[in-house]
């Protein structure tokens, strides 16, 4: 069955980096788009990336672009996140997602506080 399995998260401070992988499989990895959310405590989950499966395109929510950058590797079946320039706002737990799916895996905490 499909298995989406973050990791990568942690404590960073403002301004600090991180990058998350999500390792994937039980599917076709490289015939899906693939996104990126977050759920920030007592919140809704928010879109915060995606990209087409060949890695081609990708799009960003406005709060990140120009600091988080998606990336896939399809011979690994994995996702990645660079995640720049932190704010305390970014403080949530992200979750990969397949197409336009819900997210099925426990999420990565990340938080940002000095």
């Amino acid at each position: 069955q499909v298995q989406l399995v973050e990791s990568g998260g942690g404590l960073v401070q403002p301004g600090g980096s991180l990058r998350l992988s999500c390792a994937a499989s039980g599917f076709t990895f490289s015939i899906y788009a693939m996104r990126w959310v977050r759920q920030a405590p007592g919140k809704g989950l928010e879109w915060v990336s995606s990209i087409d499966s060949a890695g081609g395109s990708t799009y960003y929510a406005d709060s990140v672009k120009g600091r988080f950058t998606i990336s896939r590797d399809n011979a690994k079946n994995t996702l990645y996140l660079q995640m720049n320039s932190l704010k305390p706002e970014d403080t949530a737990v992200y979750y990969c997602a397949k197409g336009g799916e819900r997210p099925g895996g426990q999420g990565t905490q990340v938080t940002v506080s000095s």
